[in-house]
């Protein structure tokens, strides 16, 4: 959920199986050698309860084009998943004063690869705002109802990280 743009260099903590601190790289480093991390999913839904999905530019250095139906990314050391939620939601959908995102719950996403993974916690917050997407990182963005949502799953392709979180969302709801 992170462009090229971000710093090489931004510090990142290392957590292990159970999502305890284990150590900090420099998230160039945490990339290339696949080191386990944290990130923060956010489903934002508008006043008429539609989810935001946009696509990523072309340039993003993870998953570039490819549709994804939450907003987030990547905890800085010392952050909180709560303050990353938040930060990430409004950087992403272009607003200030959003509430905090709602925890629902959490799950160590391991990618196919099977290089590293990451903890990631999924929320969901409600904006009523304009949003204003960050154009170095949604290249198409729009709110889609539940059931426009579903019917495109099969046809766009999507970010794998975000697919499994809503998947896991679904099974969260049922």
């Amino acid at each position: 959920m992170d462009d090229m743009n971000a710093p090489a260099d931004e510090i990142l903590d290392i957590v292990d199986e159970n999502d305890r601190v284990v150590g900090q790289a420099p998230r160039g480093e945490v990339y290339a050698k696949g080191l386990r991390h944290r990130c923060a999913f956010v489903l934002a839904r508008d006043a008429e309860n539609r989810i935001f999905v946009h696509r990523r530019t072309a340039t993003k250095l993870v998953f570039p084009s490819r549709y994804d139906m939450f907003v987030g990314g990547v905890l800085g050391t010392g952050e909180s998943y709560d303050a990353a939620a938040l930060r990430e939601a409004e950087e992403e959908l272009g607003v200030s004063g959003l509430p905090a995102p709602a925890p629902l719950f959490s799950f160590l996403y391991e990618p196919e690869d099977g290089k590293g993974g990451w903890w990631s916690r999924v929320y969901e917050v409600r904006c009523t705002l304009p949003v204003r997407p960050q154009v170095e990182e949604v290249a198409w963005h729009g709110f889609l109802t539940e059931e426009e949502l579903v019917r495109r799953l099969d046809i766009w392709e999507w970010v794998p990280d975000g697919l499994e979180a809503y998947e896991r969302l679904k099974a969260f709801r049922a």
